[in-house]
């Protein structure tokens, strides 16, 4: 190896060294006037645009110091094909990197952690989509651009361009649907029939959206088992929104006992039962005769909570405790079954004949 060529490679090692060596010793100080997280999540994406950051900055050292270093047989090597596509990759992961660290630099503004947010969920369904399309962007642009380098590449693209009409109504009827689902996400992420953490029922199924992706929606129901939908779903069907406007929610326990039951000592047992459950949100509490029919009374009770799964054991709470309240002071007043006999009487000198 020639001299030249030796101080060719330790330049390029050098330019490795000195772009890691500055972002190690400037990224950090540099990104807390725009950005410090506060979450583990934001941390790890900070660092993940620090890494992209140190190869870019390679590409911009190289080429500064190739022209002085390059040995004078050699070609330089930014214009190698090789090279731009290397720069175009790297160019690529810093825009992801970079979006996502501005997606935790929004979402870090706003708490997730109270009862009622909406707006934030809101928030948080569009930026997703957003940044998945400008993903998909960033990804389809950089592999143009890397085919682009490549002259074979430019030949069979000027050959394809003769057959495009032919072959794109060939791709519009095979991606339809997909384009369909694409359409719709579109749809979702700024209409917002639902939001990410909306308490949803659909196909008889309870469970929250966990997911909402370009073409599909996982719902992750409450057993734990995960429902998968195409997005288009959620415009073509029905299905209850529970926390569409609020995350308040009205509960509803149904009682069925004997019609000798007395109403009011169970309206007060009742009002003793929500004071005491931290569960209630204070807002709503009834007991209602809502049926009288041939056998039991149908009994209503009413009460509000704060969100949908706080609602789901209040009312299992209060349908427990009113029935064991129901059992210990008035079990004649359970539901029976009522039964008239009568004893038959056989009238004298009528007796059956053999």
């Amino acid at each position: 190896m020639t001299q030249e060529k030796l101080i060719f490679m330790l330049t390029i090692l050098a330019s490795l060294l000195a772009s890691h060596l500055l972002l190690y010793l400037f990224f950090r100080r540099l990104a807390s006037f725009f950005y410090k997280p506060t979450t583990d999540k934001g941390k790890r994406a900070l660092r993940k645009l620090g890494f992209s950051l140190k190869w870019g900055l390679f590409f911009v050292i190289f080429p500064l110091a190739e022209r002085y270093f390059s040995p004078d047989d050699m070609d330089y090597l930014r214009h190698h094909p090789l090279f731009s596509v290397l720069f175009v990759v790297n160019l690529t992961w810093i825009l992801v990197e970079l979006s996502n660290v501005v997606r935790h630099r929004i979402l870090e503004s706003f708490d997730f952690g109270k009862s009622d947010n909406l707006k934030e969920r809101r928030m948080i369904t569009q930026l997703d989509f957003i940044r998945k399309v400008f993903v998909i962007v960033v990804v389809v642009i950089a592999s143009a651009s890397i085919l682009m380098q490549f002259e074979s590449a430019r030949n069979i693209g000027a050959g394809l361009l003769t057959s495009a009409g032919i072959l794109g109504i060939i791709v519009g009827f095979a991606a339809q649907k997909s384009i369909a689902n694409l359409l719709a996400g579109f749809q979702i992420a700024f209409t917002q029939p639902i939001r990410l953490d909306d308490v949803v029922v659909l196909e008889g199924e309870w469970g929250k959206i966990e997911e909402i992706n370009l073409t599909y929606v996982v719902v992750k129901i409450w057993d734990q088992r995960r429902l998968v939908l195409p997005i288009t779903y959620f415009l073509e069907k029905p299905f209850q929104n529970w926390t569409r406007t609020t995350a308040d929610i009205w509960g509803t326990v149904f009682l069925y006992v004997d019609h000798t039951i007395p109403i009011e000592p169970l309206k007060q047992h009742l009002k003793e039962l929500l004071d005491s459950s931290p569960l209630w949100d204070g807002k709503v509490q009834v007991l209602q005769v809502t049926d009288i029919r041939e056998r039991t009374v149908e009994l209503r009770c009413l009460m509000s909570a704060r969100d949908s799964p706080g609602a789901f054991d209040l009312r299992c709470f209060v349908r427990e405790k009113m029935l064991d309240f129901i059992q210990r002071n008035y079990p004649e007043s359970l539901p029976k079954t009522r039964i008239s006999l009568e004893k038959e009487q056989t009238v004298s000198g009528q007796l059956a004949q053999p």
